[in-house]
């Protein structure tokens, strides 16, 4: 994140992102850095300019990875306002749906999940600030800039926002190794599904908060990538509440 006297923001990065920073105008585009020639799709972020004048810099691809710290930028870097983020708790007669990730550290896994979360019609997103990565450019690179439409809420802990959540009347489902059958649960509503991080899984001061849930497997010797895990769950949840269908 980058400060001046008058402006704060972040820089993302990648084709998609930028392109969902523009469409859905929920925050301010300051500078965009491109190279010459423009890279492929730099046609589109032109078609999608706000009125207000957006200055671009043309740079070297070095310069950009230099700015971002990888070379996964496609030839695109935007600073950008920050995204807006919830400042209360969601509600369930607006948002019966949610999805709380209690840890998931990698940024990558935090992205893919916040894809998945906005494709099976997830309502809102609770993430935890202590030991949570952070909603960065690459989570945002990763959720191919859908992270865009979510309503996030950032708790202080899992435990603050577990008794948040449950003060508010929603039912809580937890990924576990010992729960039900998530494939054949009801997932009764207004609800929040608990994911837990790469290594350790949900925080032991909450198992008792929810009901277990877990996701059949070839063996128990083994387990999905925390991303796919979520990704699985918000699908059940999404089919379960009409909230997906087919596209032709």
């Amino acid at each position: 994140m980058k400060k001046t006297k008058n402006t704060v923001g972040e820089l993302i990065f990648g084709i998609n992102p930028v392109l969902e920073v523009l469409k859905a105008r929920r925050r301010k585009v300051i500078t965009l850095y491109t190279t010459k020639p423009e890279p492929k799709g730099w046609s589109g972020v032109e078609a999608l300019m706000p009125k207000y004048h957006v200055p671009i810099q043309y740079v070297t691809r070095d310069v950009l990875s230099r700015m971002v710290e990888t070379t996964d930028h496609q030839g695109i870097v935007a600073w950008v306002h920050p995204l807006p983020v919830r400042k209360t708790i969601f509600a369930k007669e607006k948002s019966p749906l949610l999805l709380m990730l209690d840890g998931v550290q990698d940024p990558r896994n935090l992205g893919a999940i916040l894809r998945s979360a906005y494709c099976t019609g997830i309502n809102g997103v609770v993430l935890i600030k202590m030991g949570g990565s952070p909603l960065n450019a690459v989570a945002f690179k990763a959720s191919a800039g859908l992270a865009e439409y979510l309503e996030i809420f950032i708790a202080p802990s899992v435990e603050d926002a577990t008794a948040s959540l449950k003060k508010e009347g929603y039912q809580l489902y937890l990924a576990t190794f010992d729960g039900d059958n998530a494939a054949t649960t009801e997932f009764k509503g207004p609800l929040c599904l608990v994911v837990g991080s790469e290594g350790l899984g949900i925080s032991r001061s909450i198992l008792k908060e929810g009901k277990h849930i877990t996701l059949p497997q070839l063996s128990p010797t083994i387990s999905y990538n925390v991303s796919v895990a979520a990704g699985l769950l918000c699908f059940l949840v999404g089919i379960q509440h009409s909230k997906i269908g087919l596209h032709p």
